[in-house]
C-alpha cells in the first residue's frame, strides 16, 4: 500500500485529489496540509511514501517547506496550475509534476513512475536547486537535468552542441564527444532551449548557436567540429535571419 500526503492550500483541488487517490486500489491518503509549518509536522510524523505538493502554499513555497526538512524527501510529485514559468522550471530540473486540474490517468502514471524509480537519486538536491534557480531567471539557466534510462545527469547548457530527435526520443550530443539518449521528443526541449540560443534548423535538429561556424550553400549548418546539420526549406529564411543578425 502506498501512503500519500497532500500539501495543497486550495480546498477544491485537495478534495479532487483525495477522490482520485481513493480510486487507486493500492493507495492510502494519510493526511493533508495547507501550509508550510503544518506540512513539516505532517511529513515528519507520518513519513508518507509519496508527497503531492503544490509549489505555492498559503504561507510560503514548497522550497521554504523543504528547507525545514532533514533529510529532504525524494518522493515528491509537484502540483502546479498552468503557470508557464513554473512548469518550465520543473522541466529544467526533470522533476515529476501534475498539472491542475489533476487527471486520474496522469496521477496513475506518476505513481507508476514512483514504483519504478530507484531508492536513492544522488542528483535529487541538484535537481531541486535547478528548479528553484530556473524559477528566478528569465533567460537560460546554467544547467539542465536529463533523465536517462538508468540515471539522471546534470548537464551544463553550454556543453550541448546539438539535439537530434528520433520519434519519442532525443539524442543530446555534448561538447566532450559523448551523447545521451532521453525518452522525450525534441519538441519538449525546443521550449527549454529556445532561440536565439538554440536554433531549430530542421524537424529533427536543435542546434546550439555558439557551436555554429558557418553555412554550406544555405542547405547545411557547419559546426566547429566540421559536422553538417541540415536546414529544412521552410525554416531556411528564419535560420538565415538569426545567423546574419548575430
Amino acid at each position: 500500500m502506498i501512503s500519500i500526503a497532500i500539501i495543497e492550500d486550495e480546498p477544491a483541488v485537495r478534495k479532487e485529489i483525495s477522490y482520485l487517490i481513493k480510486q487507486e486500489p493500492d493507495t492510502e491518503l494519510i493526511g493533508w496540509s495547507d501550509s508550510v509549518q503544518t506540512a513539516v509536522k505532517l511529513i515528519q510524523e507520518k513519513q508518507p511514501d509519496v508527497i503531492l505538493m503544490d509549489i505555492q502554499l498559503r504561507d510560503g513555497t514548497a522550497f521554504d517547506l523543504l528547507k525545514e526538512l532533514n533529510p529532504i524527501p525524494q518522493n515528491i510529485i509537484f502540483i502546479t496550475a498552468y503557470n508557464h514559468f513554473a512548469i518550465k522550471a520543473i522541466k529544467y530540473g526533470a522533476l515529476d509534476y501534475l498539472l491542475k486540474p489533476v487527471d486520474q490517468t496522469e496521477l496513475r502514471e506518476s505513481l507508476e513512475r514512483y514504483r519504478r524509480k530507484s531508492e536513492n537519486n544522488p542528483q535529487w538536491m541538484q535537481q531541486l536547486m535547478l528548479t528553484q534557480q530556473s524559477m528566478a531567471v528569465s533567460d537560460l539557466p546554467e544547467s539542465i537535468a536529463l533523465n536517462t534510462v538508468h540515471s539522471t545527469h546534470i548537464i551544463k547548457v553550454q556543453d550541448i552542441v546539438y539535439c537530434k530527435g528520433d520519434g519519442p526520443y532525443t539524442f543530446f550530443f555534448l561538447s566532450n564527444g559523448t551523447k545521451e539518449l532521453i525518452s522525450k521528443p525534441l519538441k519538449y526541449y525546443e521550449e527549454l532551449l529556445p532561440a536565439p540560443h538554440f536554433l531549430r534548423t530542421h524537424q529533427s535538429y536543435l542546434v546550439n548557436r555558439q557551436y555554429i561556424s558557418g553555412l554550406n550553400k544555405s542547405e547545411y549548418i557547419v559546426l566547429k567540429n566540421k559536422e553538417e546539420i541540415p536546414i529544412s526549406l521552410r525554416r531556411k529564411n528564419a535560420i538565415l535571419t538569426h545567423l546574419l543578425n548575430r
